[in-house]
């Protein structure tokens, strides 16, 4: 494969999955203009997405979603017609800084790894979430596409029209490393915004609960085996953390005292107060299906 882009750019291949991303998708794509190959891979959007992207250059595939595995980024990793080596994978709410474009450009042309962790700035009303424990957060996101694949979490079948990855972790058979500049993360411009999300993924994690914190079995284990250094202590030290009684009160104590969210002024309350909510979310879904399935059984 060769080194070299045929159009002069920066030889990777970027994916961007979307689904009605009207409202992001042009921030997002005006920062990939670098790149020698963009895709953006739809799920039927009904918004402006498709026409957007396609104006600014990218290539757009309509992913179909018909449940179980591959989903979304595995499916266009294994699918997509990708002529550079390299591929970097991003959000439609995330920009790449000029930075971190340049950074790529050298690590492509001179690599010394078969991947590259990326540090991530949440942005929240605004601003940059510096403290509550979200920076920093590192992201496999820049890979060898031959050599790497999104471990594969169980789903039940009411998460069937859920047709992207969201908490899975790439499993790279090669080297990693980490770049020194950071991705931008949109994620939660509203409150509105935040708590749309977060419903779904306590959802997630009331799901993933038992087979989480129990160890999992042989399938999962090997994928954490695979995940780097940094994220499997993040997950042992989580199915601690998941075992505490009243874990969410701790939850503020940590993001807010320990974490120094306090600097982040009332945005950095606000934050820790929102991380509080999503942990006793996740806390009382985890009851509602024990309870749930009692009744049933």
């Amino acid at each position: 494969m060769s080194t070299e882009s045929p159009t002069g750019k920066t030889p990777v291949s970027v994916i961007v999955p979307t689904k009605n991303e009207g409202a992001n998708i042009r921030r997002c794509l005006e920062h990939l203009q670098w790149a020698d190959q963009v895709f953006v891979v739809d799920s039927q959007s009904t918004d402006d997405t498709v026409e957007a992207s396609e104006e600014l250059g990218a290539t757009v595939v309509q992913f179909h979603y018909k449940g179980g595995f591959p989903k979304k980024r595995n499916w266009a990793l294994e699918n997509l017609p990708l002529r550079n080596e390299w591929v970097l994978l991003v959000d439609a709410d995330e920009v790449v800084s000029p930075e971190l474009r340049d950074e790529i450009a050298r690590k492509v042309a001179d690599p010394d790894c078969d991947g590259y962790f990326i540090n991530f700035r949440y942005m929240f009303l605004g601003s940059w979430i510096r403290h509550c424990g979200y920076y920093p957060v590192w992201v496999l996101r820049l890979i060898r596409h031959r050599l790497g694949r999104y471990e594969q979490l169980p789903e039940p079948p009411q998460w069937r029209d859920y047709d992207c990855e969201v908490h899975e972790h790439i499993m790279l058979d090669g080297k990693t490393g980490y770049l020194e500049n950071d991705m931008e993360h949109y994620a939660y411009p509203t409150i509105s915004d935040w708590v749309r999300k977060h419903n779904v993924y306590s959802n997630w994690e009331a799901v993933l609960y038992d087979r989480f914190v129990s160890g999992g079995d042989e399938e999962q284990v090997q994928s954490e085996r695979s995940i780097g250094a940094k994220q499997q202590i993040k997950r042992r030290l989580k199915k601690v953390y998941l075992r505490l009684p009243f874990r969410f009160v701790f939850r503020f104590i940590y993001a807010y005292f320990i974490r120094l969210g306090f600097l982040d002024g009332m945005r950095g309350f606000m934050f820790c107060g929102l991380l509080t909510f999503y942990d006793f979310l996740s806390w009382v879904k985890v009851y509602e299906r024990r309870v749930t399935q009692k009744a049933e059984g």
